[in-house]
């Protein structure tokens, strides 16, 4: 595996393979990786000729500083964990050389509804901030296809509206989220946990399973505050949000109407550690 961090020399180098018609896949993260980003490099490598990963904690998505703070840096372990699965190149840029300091950020998106719900309507600006980087990393990187996990889905919606927005090429690839074995969907942030706290957490994935087992049995409104009280239950945790949306449009569902594909999204406070999870809904 090869490791850049200047973006000028990362370019050059893709640039000759694209000249040798070497397909490229990219797998964009903030590192702290996991059996979940792991997974998306090995679909990578599977359908590419090249993979590409790039570890980056980017500032402008965070609109919590104690949150970027406190976001898990484990570089060391990533490359080793990189290697291991066979990653070709690895592209570890600075703040500094994503966002140069004589630039002025020009990247501005607008995603509508899309943005104005869930994590857009909890986090003020955080997908003006995903889109700004993406859209630079997809120019640096200039990628056949992109890997992003459906444990992210509306940053995964949001995706795939900058591509079209920025007229790109690009093709982006959702991943199933990858859970540990009680369901806790996997996650950087699970390392900030503490042992009780861990524990605790797997309520949310049994949460919105019972959504998914038992829909048809209640209204939307009944079975979102059934779910959202099993999660309550012990005190611990606390639910930010909890809502039914349409999969593709991600607004909210209130009535169900089973041609459409619905899914439900959570995002839970667990001590200082905040933890999304989505799962779908129906299977139409």
């Amino acid at each position: 595996m090869v490791v850049f961090d200047k973006k000028r020399e990362l370019a050059l180098i893709l640039e000759e393979k694209k000249a040798q018609k070497q397909t490229i896949g990219f797998v964009p993260t903030m590192g702290a990786l996991h059996q979940g980003h792991l997974k998306l490099i090995e679909q990578a490598k599977k359908e590419n000729d090249e993979a590409v990963v790039s570890i980056f904690v980017n500032p402008t998505q965070f609109n919590n500083p104690e949150d970027l703070k406190n976001y898990p840096r484990t570089v060391d372990s990533d490359i080793v964990k990189l290697k291991e699965v066979g990653a070709d190149i690895l592209f570890l840029p600075s703040v500094e050389e994503i966002y140069p300091l004589n630039e002025t950020a020009s990247e501005e998106f607008d995603f509508g509804a899309l943005e104005k719900v869930m994590e857009g309507k909890h986090r003020p600006g955080h997908f003006k901030g995903v889109a700004q980087v993406v859209s630079r990393l997809f120019n640096i990187v200039n990628p056949e296809k992109a890997y992003f996990g459906e444990k992210d889905f509306q940053q995964l919606a949001i995706i795939r509206e900058l591509v079209i927005k920025m007229n790109s090429p690009v093709q982006i690839i959702g991943c199933n989220t990858v859970r540990e074995p009680d369901g806790l969907a996997m996650s950087s942030r699970n390392m900030l946990l503490t042992e009780n706290e861990r524990a605790e957490a797997s309520k949310i994935s049994k949460a919105l399973f019972f959504i998914r087992d038992h829909w048809k049995e209640y209204s939307a409104e009944e079975i979102i505050k059934k779910a959202a009280k099993m999660i309550e239950q012990s005190g611990i945790m606390q639910v930010e949000y909890l809502e039914i949306g349409d999969a593709k449009t991600l607004q909210p569902v209130n009535e169900w109407n089973p041609s459409n594909q619905i899914r439900s999204f959570t995002a839970v406070k667990i001590g200082k550690v905040r933890l999304i999870d989505n799962v779908p809904v129906n299977n139409n």
